[in-house]
């Protein structure tokens, strides 16, 4: 449609990138109640392999520059060239793209996406330089269903779905996990996906 109907004014951008934002977060959340209702019912299994982290993260970036270049929002992607990990490259990528998607709603102009070994497993990390994370999000490592308020209005889909895609990935008595911080090198929040 933005082809067809480019902006005419400042106005019309911003209209847009807000249809854009919108119509990027209900799709992932319509993924995210699939999945989880699939995960829920069994019928979803990690399906574990070796990935190279640097093409992951890529085909999300990629996936989100419309976005990103409606929101004037400049992303930095810091990943090892050889970096490698063992997970879900299908699970794993969703839970990028929906941390991208809302970061690209809080953010003022900046995002950073890297990822590293280290002594916890391999750790991807989304960091924005927006207001950071509310108080009710912060325990998100011990975040359960029974904390999901659906009448709230927020009922943290995307971090229940991060949460569950985590501890689907095992390595011997290790698993993974979800942190949330307001420590982000940007000055906002900071999401950290830990895969064994």
């Amino acid at each position: 449609v933005m082809v067809q109907y480019p902006p005419q004014n400042d106005t019309h951008a911003k209209s847009y990138a807000i249809l854009e934002y919108d119509a990027a977060r209900i799709n992932s959340e319509l993924i995210q109640l699939l999945s989880l209702y699939r995960l829920d019912h069994d019928n979803v299994r990690a399906h574990i392999d070796e990935c190279l982290v640097a093409d992951i993260l890529s085909e999300q970036v990629a996936r989100n520059y419309g976005l990103l270049q409606t929101r004037a929002i400049a992303l930095v992607l810091e990943c090892d060239e050889t970096l490698m990990g063992y997970f879900d490259s299908d699970l794993v990528g969703g839970v990028i793209n929906n941390v991208l998607v809302n970061c690209a709603r809080y953010s003022k102009q900046k995002l950073k996406l890297s990822a590293q070994q280290t002594a916890e497993g391999l750790c991807i990390t989304i960091e924005d330089d927006g207001p950071g994370y509310p108080d009710d999000m912060l325990n998100a490592s011990t975040f359960a269903e029974a904390r999901t308020n659906f009448t709230s209005g927020r009922p943290h889909l995307g971090l229940m779905f991060a949460n569950k895609v985590a501890l689907m990935h095992k390595n011997k008595s290790q698993q993974g996990f979800i942190r949330l911080s307001n420590q982000s090198s940007l000055g906002g929040g900071c999401f950290k996906l830990f895969l064994p």
